[in-house]
């Protein structure tokens, strides 16, 4: 269970700092929160999490304990410089309303986003590939979704660029503590 909901509360935290949720508040504020944003919402980040959980199974197998630390802290210092670096683009001038193509654009993004590391580190370290995906989608989804039905406040009452500095400051001492562990420099 820890699985589950480490991976719900920190993928939580890291798409609301995200672009992801930006991305999606723009959208739904073009187009509407319609059921159409929702399934893809919810379709994208079932996905994405299930083959990041299941990527982190197949990983862990073939390592040991150091090893396992060592690779959790690259992927907690990628989703950190993730945040640091990357922005949202622009806003669509003439998004479609194609479910279809909304999904595919979210799967794009999402295949290699914060949460997705944080959620194939999870699944190394507690080797519960299952609670960690559905945790990672729950966190995700829900989090996503609240920036759907924001719409356009989203990104006027949310400080976006704080928040993901923020997160990324976390994750970066996070990615530094792991490191220094596994490297046997500190505990």
């Amino acid at each position: 269970m820890p699985a589950l909901f480490l991976c719900l509360l920190a993928c939580a935290l890291v798409t609301i700092a995200g672009r992801d949720q930006l991305r999606v508040a723009r959208l739904s504020a073009r187009l509407g929160p319609g059921a159409g944003l929702f399934a893809a919402i919810w379709l994208s980040a079932i996905a994405t999490c299930a083959l990041a959980a299941w990527i982190g199974t197949q990983l862990a197998a073939m390592m040991t304990g150091d090893a396992k630390l060592m690779f959790v802290a690259l992927a907690v210092l990628l989703a950190a410089l993730e945040l640091f670096v990357l922005r949202a683009g622009k806003a669509p001038r003439q998004p479609t309303r194609s479910t279809g193509a909304i999904l595919l654009v979210l799967l794009a993004v999402q295949a290699t986003d914060a949460a997705r590391f944080l959620v194939l580190s999870l699944s190394i370290m507690t080797g519960e590939w299952v609670l960690a995906a559905i945790g990672g989608a729950l966190g995700s989804g829900i989090a996503l979704s609240a920036a759907a039905m924001a719409g356009a406040e989203w990104e006027a009452r949310v400080p976006l660029r704080l928040l993901a500095n923020i997160t990324g400051g976390i994750l970066l001492l996070a990615a530094l503590l792991i490191g220094m562990t596994a490297r046997g420099i500190i505990f």
